[in-house]
């Protein structure tokens, strides 16, 4: 797995890499599902998450702020309460030129020469504004669903805002 920090990852430098047909392998995505709660109800608000830089999110980091939404809305709000919906797939591979370290590194590893390398996970390119996740709560658990995203944004690598699409009127 990567064990370079995801700040090397944040910035969209370059072209995405995403056929997968051509690639040797790519790791699977962590990110195990992406509707929780009741999908089948309507729910009268609705709160979007959305980033407001251009940024590219690990899968580990959606997964990450995926748990800590959902953990918080299923205590505190009820399973049938709520939906939760994860709304950016991580569709771009990521590469790793993996450089050898240690004693006799210098025999083993070739530097920077043929270093387009190894897929080692999958990221979510998103532009500004665009939605990460939504939750639709009814009206009373309004102030659960804003904490929960906010929890949430603390796991991706960019400032969050809430959007309300609908139900402004529940609003406090």
């Amino acid at each position: 797995m990567v064990r370079k920090p995801a700040s090397m990852y944040r910035r969209i430098t370059g072209q995405a890499y995403t056929r997968r047909e051509y690639m040797g392998g790519v790791p699977a995505s962590r990110l195990s599902q992406f509707d929780m709660g009741s999908p089948s109800e309507d729910f009268p608000v609705v709160l979007t998450l959305k980033v407001k830089d251009r940024v590219q999110v690990r899968h580990t980091a959606l997964e990450a702020g995926r748990i800590a939404a959902n953990k918080m809305l299923s205590s505190q709000a009820g399973t049938a309460n709520y939906h939760l919906k994860v709304r950016a797939y991580p569709h771009v591979v990521l590469r790793e030129n993996k450089l050898a370290t240690g004693a006799g590194a210098d025999r083993v590893s070739s530097g920077m020469r043929n270093g387009f390398g190894k897929a080692v996970g999958t990221a979510a390119r998103l532009e500004r504004d665009q939605a990460i996740m939504t939750v639709s709560v009814s009206a009373d658990k309004v102030n659960v669903a804003k904490t929960a995203l906010w929890k949430a944004s603390m796991k991706f690598p960019s400032p969050c805002y809430v959007d309300v699409e609908k139900g402004q009127e529940y609003m406090k």
